[in-house]
Order: structure tokens, then sequence, then C-alpha cells
């Protein structure tokens, strides 16, 4: 294996020089790249529709294409499921991507051409690597094991024989080169599985006698499979069970309050993470630097990026620039146009710029209110429908809630936690929390993936409060009247713990 650690490490080396290069030229790469994007594009039914090959450049394309959300697409989306093709993108399409987070449906599905995987998510992977290993040069990450901890995929019913669907974790594992196979656990087949319970009892099984030095994943399941490998070992530390592990790739949500949880597992000192941008729509970002937290835009894998500033997100006619006109630290909405056919797509992601030579960012939330940190992605629209559902139900007239996230501890699951207002509350507060629960798992599919036999999420945690306790907090706020509403729902336990905090005082 050190043979093979040495081959891997020098080939990876050699992407840098690739790097570099639009780390000097970063206006240069995107510009040639949206030619590019232009041209492939202009023989599909949505570049005749706005008349691609009369594009020269990028004002004229601000010109002939609007802004696009999944609503807008999904005529498109709905035919390419039924197995019509060259309507986004000239090249087959036979993979969609499943997340949640559309207003209109339970779930989306967005294309993943074979140059989306090959020349945008594969790449990523690569380059994550290739930055990590020239970060550690000594590093010993191809002597063991990568854990790749992925989602389900499953043939799409409406044309089964030549489409598939699944998270893009699934869809990237199925595809991936034999040689990215060889260096990874548990069995594909294992990793696949749908039934998550049976899942992770099954990897923890097949992974406990590996030598794994690197863990790919969403934190929420990651923890949930680390600690139910220290049962089955009897062990308080992972490294105890996998002494080489140095390195824990992680994306989707935010990793800050999980954090603490992880060092408890190991010593912190012995361990590296490193975050990405990896989404449904693309592979974005890349956390390049040793000593900071922030991500490399990345600038040569298909995709091409415009920005909204946030305050005018929504609105008719927003300004919206490309990456020679942003600036740091102001929140933009990231638009994209990619090698999949997304033609500025608005991903409903908003970012920072920390730098712009290079640029580097940070996320800084979503353009609506939500909740994602276990990956369910909960928002208002979802949030609203479940309490009106459950107000329904129990006769309860409702005047107003916020929800915040109840962050996995040591010896206790996460969830979610709300606090409640009524003028009329509900005749069975039992009954109000299970048509809660029960109406979000309906409408989101990543929530109820989460809540599935309590493995990640418990049921919803749920405070009833005094009539007007909402008005006295936000006179306290200085936010009473005027555009001031109470948040409904936040990534973080800022609003619920001020909330929770006003009423204790004031029970003292």
């Amino acid at each position: 294996m050190t043979l093979i650690n040495s081959i891997f490490t020098w080939i990876m080396k050699k992407r840098m020089h690739q790097i570099e290069l639009f780390l000097k030229y970063p206006l240069e790469v995107q510009d040639e790249l949206f030619k590019r994007l232009i041209e492939r594009g202009a023989t599909t039914e949505f570049g005749k529709k706005h008349n691609f090959k009369a594009i020269q450049n990028y004002e004229q394309y601000k010109q002939a294409v609007p802004i696009s959300t999944y609503e807008d697409i999904y005529p498109y989306i709905q035919r390419l499921l039924k197995g019509e093709q060259n309507l986004l993108w000239p090249t087959e399409v036979k993979w969609f991507a499943k997340s949640s987070g559309t207003t209109n449906a339970r779930s989306k599905f967005i294309p993943v051409s074979k140059e989306a995987l090959e020349d945008c998510h594969f790449k990523g992977g690569k380059d994550l690597i290739s930055i990590y290993v020239n970060n550690y040069p000594n590093t010993k990450l191809f002597n063991g094991k990568n854990l790749a901890i992925g989602g389900s995929h499953q043939p799409n019913e409406f044309n089964p024989k030549h489409s598939h669907y699944g998270d893009v974790s699934a869809v990237l594992m199925k595809n991936l080169p034999l040689w990215a196979q060889f260096i990874r656990t548990p069995k594909l087949e294992t990793a696949l599985l749908e039934d998550w319970e049976v899942k992770l009892d099954r990897m923890a099984k097949e992974t406990v006698d590996e030598n794994v030095t690197n863990i790919a994943g969403v934190p929420t399941w990651t923890i949930v499979l680390i600690q139910r490998i220290l049962e089955l070992k009897g062990k308080a530390q992972i490294k105890e069970i996998w002494p080489n592990l140095e390195l824990f790739v992680h994306g989707a949500v935010a990793f800050g309050p999980y954090r603490p949880l992880f060092n408890s597992l190991g010593p912190p000192s012995d361990m590296r993470y490193l975050e990405t941008y990896n989404a449904s729509e693309g592979f974005f970002g890349i956390q390049d630097q040793k000593d900071s937290e922030e991500l490399l835009l990345m600038l040569d894998y298909g995709i091409y990026y415009e920005f909204i500033p946030a305050e005018y997100y929504g609105q008719d006619d927003p300004p919206i620039y490309n990456l020679s006109e942003v600036e740091v630290g102001k929140n933009y909405a990231m638009i994209i146009t990619t090698n999949a056919g997304l033609w500025r797509y608005s991903i409903g992601d908003t970012i920072k710029f920390t730098s712009t030579f290079p640029f580097r960012i940070k996320i800084s939330g979503r353009t609506k209110h939500f909740i994602n940190a276990f990956g369910e992605e909960v928002i208002v629209e979802n949030a609203e429908q479940a309490i009106t559902a459950a107000c329904e139900a129990t006769g309860a007239v409702i005047t107003n809630f916020t929800a915040a996230p109840r962050y996995i501890q040591k010896g206790q699951k996460g969830g979610h936690e709300w606090i409640l207002e009524f003028t009329k509350p509900p005749q069975d507060t039992d009954q109000f929390v299970q048509i809660l629960d029960d109406t979000l798992r309906k409408i989101n599919s990543d929530y109820d993936a989460k809540r599935q036999k309590d493995i990640a999420l418990e049921a919803p945690k749920v405070h009833i409060v005094e009539p007007g306790t909402f008005y006295a907090w936000m006179k306290q706020r200085g936010k009473l009247g005027g555009q001031n509403k109470v948040p409904r729902l936040a990534n973080n336990r800022d609003y619920l713990d001020s909330i929770l905090k006003m009423l204790s005082e004031a029970s003292s």
C-alpha cells in the first residue's frame, strides 16, 4: 500500500498546476467556459428557444435568458424523466439527483449529464484530494481506504430501463471508476441500501476491521455510524479502531455544532477536517487552506457563475453580476449555468466572498428561512403547511411560532425544537405534535429520511407559551411594527434560545 500511496500522491500533485491556472486567470477561464457552454447548448430545445446562436457575450446572454427556479424548468424536467433528450443539454441524460426543497413538489430531480459527472463532480472529488495532498505532502491517505456514506438510488419509474435517480452521493458512487471503487469501503450494495437502519448496521460490521484513513459524508450520518461502530467494539474513541484515520471530508450542513462531538471521539490533534460545497446541481467549492474555513470557488468545472445581491433577490429585474463585478463581504444569491443544462438557475443558496483574488467564499445561508442542521432542508412553506394541518385536526388557533435545531450531543440524538403560541391551544397536544411531524414527513422526503426509526432525528420537542410571548420578545429586540416579522425557522438556536431565556428570567 505504501507504493500505491506514493503513486496516487504524485498524480494528485499534478492537478495543482491546472488549479493554479484559474487562480491566476479566473475571469479568462470563466469567459472561455461561458462560450463553450453557449456553443454546446445552441442545438438544444432551450438553446433554440432563446436563440443561443446569436449570443456573442455575457450581456447578450443576460438579455436573452431569464433567471430560473426549479418550478420554471419543471416542464423540461418532466419530459426528461419520460425519456426525451436534447431539451436542456445535447448529450443523453441518464441520471437525476433527487433532493428536496422545492415549494411545489415533495422532491426535485436535477439532471446529471455525463459532463457534469466527469468534469464537475468527479473532478471536484479528485481536486479535494489534490489540495489535501498539496497541503499535507506526508499524508498516508492512500495506505488505507475511504469510507463514504451515501444515499440510495432507484430506477426512474417514468423510464425505468434507461434512467435512474437518487441522492447525489448515490449517483456518484454508482458511477465511480474502478480505481476509486478499489480504495473505498463498504461494499457498494451496502453503501446504496435504502433502509438506513439496516445500512448503518451493515456498514459498521463491514468497515470495523478495515484500515480506514478517511471518511466522507454528512456529519449527521457520520456521527451515527461512528457511534454504532464504537458500540460494536466497546471502545470510546474511533482512533482505537481506525488508528490511521486522518481526514473527515464533510459538507451539506454546518459543521460547527458537530465539531465538539467529533473531537470527543478521538484526539483532535490527530484529525483533519475539510469542507466541500457539493450539491445536486454541481460541485462548487473546496476548503483549500490549512488555517481557514473559506472555500475556494472552483472555476473550471463546467459552471458559469452569476450573483444577485441578496437584498434584491426575488424582486423584478434585480441587479445581476458575474465574477468581475462582485465585492467582498456582500451577501449574494448564487445563479449557475452548467454543463448539465441548468441555464441561469437559482440554486437557493447565498454566499459571501471573503476574497476576489483568488475567489474564495463562505456559504451564508439560503434565500429563504430554513432548517438544515441534519440535511433535512425544511423550508418555511413546509413548516406552515404542517402547522396548518395540525391546527385543523386539533381545533387549535395559532398566532406565532418559531423552530430551530436541537443538535446531536453525546448520548442524545438530534431533533427540532418548536415554540408555539396559540389563542386557542390544541385539544390534544400530543396529537398536534404527531400531526406536525407526520405532515413534515409527507411533504419533505429529506426530513422523512432523517426521521426513519428515529435514527438521526427524534420527534419534535414543543414548548407552548402564553399569549403575548412573541410580542414581548419582539419588543425586547426593538422589532415591533413595520416590516418586522417573527422568524419562522432558523438554522441555529439564537432566536429560540433567546425566547427561552426571556421566559426563564421572567419566571425567576
